[in-house]
C-alpha cells in the first residue's frame, strides 16, 4: 500500500535543515532560469540565499499564475460547526485545557448560518470543526453536509483526520475538498505541541492524504503551522509531501495554504516569520508548481492581502467568523484564533476588482 511515511523516513529534519541553509546564490539563480524545477530548487527558493531576489521572484510567480489561472481570483468562508476538541494543543484556542464554553451547532442553528452566509454572496464554503470524534463524528458530518449541500456549489472540510472508508461515505454526499493540515513534520517536536488526543498520532495524521487519495477525494489541501518550527525546513518537508501525493493520486488537485500563527489568549508564536519571508514562500511555492491553488485567510493583515493578491495567491476567505454560530449571532464560544482582516466579503471582492482581477463566487457544478 502506497505511504508517504516511506518517503519522509528516508529524510532527516536536521540534514534536510542544513542544506536549505547551505544553498548559494548560484544556486537560486538556477532555479529561476529552468523551465521545469524541482525539489532541490524549491530549497533553493526559500532558503535565505532567495531573499535578494525577491522581486524578480514576485514578477515570475506573477506571470506563472496568470498564465494558469487567469485574472481570477476564488473566495470561499469557513462556517465553524463545532469548537469542542479532544485535543489538546499548545498554539490552539480550541485545545481541551482552554476552560472555555463549546459550542456545536444544532440543525436549527446551521439553517441561520447558511442563511447568513448565502447573503454575503458565497457558492464555496469550508466546514470546520474542532477534533471530537463522539460529538462531530461522521454520523454529525453526514447530517451537517446533507443540510447545507443543497445551498452551496462547492463544499470542503477542514476536520479531524478519518479513515479511509469515512471518507468513502462522505464524498458521495458533495464534499468537493478536504483540507488536513500536518502542522508540523518535526516529528520529535510534534509531540510537543499536540501532547493530548489523538491528534497527537504523528503517523496516522501524516497518512491522511494517502487515505483521502485512495478514497479519492476531488481535492486535498496541504499545509503547515508558521510558527510552530523552522518555516523553511516544514515547508520542504510540505512540498515532498505534495510532490509525493501528485505522483501517487495524479487524479487529484492540490491546494497550499499559508496559515501564520496568530496569538491567541496571551500566547505568541514561537518562530516569527516576516511579511518579506511569507512573500518568498509564496512565490517559491508558485514557481516551483505552476498548477497548485495558493490560498491566504484573514489571518493576514489587510496590507498584506491586498498587496499579495498579484504574486500568485488563487484563492482568499473573507468576512470569516472562527467561532460557530459567528455569522448569524454575537455567541460567546471560543474562536480559534484572531481575525486580522475584519472587512466583509464586498469590501475584499472590490479590492480584488480595483486590481484588475474577475471575483469567482462560483466557478463549476458537479455534472448530473
Amino acid at each position: 500500500m502506497n505511504s508517504f511515511l516511506n518517503v519522509f523516513e528516508q529524510n532527516s529534519w536536521e540534514e534536510v535543515k542544513a542544506s536549505i541553509y547551505s544553498k548559494t546564490e548560484a544556486d537560486v539563480r538556477i532555479a529561476l532560469n529552468k523551465k521545469k524545477r524541482d525539489l532541490e530548487d524549491f530549497k533553493a527558493l526559500i532558503s535565505p540565499s532567495a531573499a535578494p531576489f525577491l522581486e524578480e521572484m514576485a514578477k515570475l510567480s506573477r506571470e506563472l499564475t496568470l498564465k494558469r489561472f487567469g485574472n481570477t481570483i476564488q473566495m470561499f468562508v469557513p462556517m465553524y460547526l463545532s469548537n469542542e476538541c479532544q485535543n489538546i494543543c499548545t498554539y490552539c484556542g480550541f485545545s481541551l485545557d482552554n476552560p472555555m464554553r463549546r459550542t456545536t451547532l444544532t440543525e436549527k442553528q446551521i439553517e441561520k448560518e447558511i442563511e447568513v452566509v448565502k447573503s454575503y454572496g458565497y457558492d464555496h464554503i469550508l466546514l470546520v470543526t474542532g477534533e471530537a470524534n463522539k460529538t462531530v463524528g461522521v454520523d454529525y458530518f453526514e447530517k451537517a453536509i446533507k443540510q447545507i449541500r443543497p445551498h452551496f456549489a462547492n463544499i470542503s472540510m477542514e476536520v479531524q483526520p478519518l479513515d479511509q472508508d469515512e471518507y468513502e461515505k462522505l464524498l458521495p454526499l458533495g464534499i468537493h475538498g478536504v483540507l488536513v493540515y500536518q502542522e508540523t513534520y518535526h516529528e520529535d517536536n510534534y509531540k510537543f505541541h499536540h501532547p493530548k488526543g489523538k491528534k497527537s498520532n504523528f503517523e496516522y495524521r501524516l497518512d491522511t492524504p494517502d487515505r483521502l487519495g485512495r478514497a479519492g477525494v476531488h481535492k486535498i489541501g496541504l499545509g503547515v503551522l508558521i510558527g510552530l518550527e523552522d518555516w523553511r525546513t516544514d515547508s520542504f518537508f510540505n512540498a515532498l509531501h505534495l510532490d509525493y501525493l501528485e505522483k501517487t493520486y495524479w487524479k487529484t488537485k492540490y491546494s497550499v495554504s499559508f496559515p501564520r500563527l496568530r496569538p491567541y489568549a496571551d500566547k505568541e508564536p514561537k518562530v516569527d516569520m516576516s511579511d518579506r519571508e511569507l512573500v518568498q514562500l509564496i512565490c517559491a511555492y508558485r514557481i516551483f508548481n505552476e498548477e497548485l491553488e495558493l490560498t491566504i485567510s484573514t489571518r493576514e493583515s489587510e496590507k498584506f492581502r491586498n498587496n499579495i493578491i498579484k504574486l500568485g495567491i488563487t484563492t482568499v476567505s473573507a468576512g470569516s467568523k472562527t467561532d460557530p454560530g459567528g455569522y448569524a449571532s454575537n455567541t460567546d464560544a471560543l474562536e480559534q484564533f484572531e481575525i486580522s482582516d475584519e472587512r466583509t466579503p464586498q469590501e475584499v471582492a472590490s479590492m480584488i476588482k480595483g486590481q484588475g482581477y474577475e471575483v469567482v463566487w462560483k466557478d463549476w457544478d458537479q455534472g448530473l
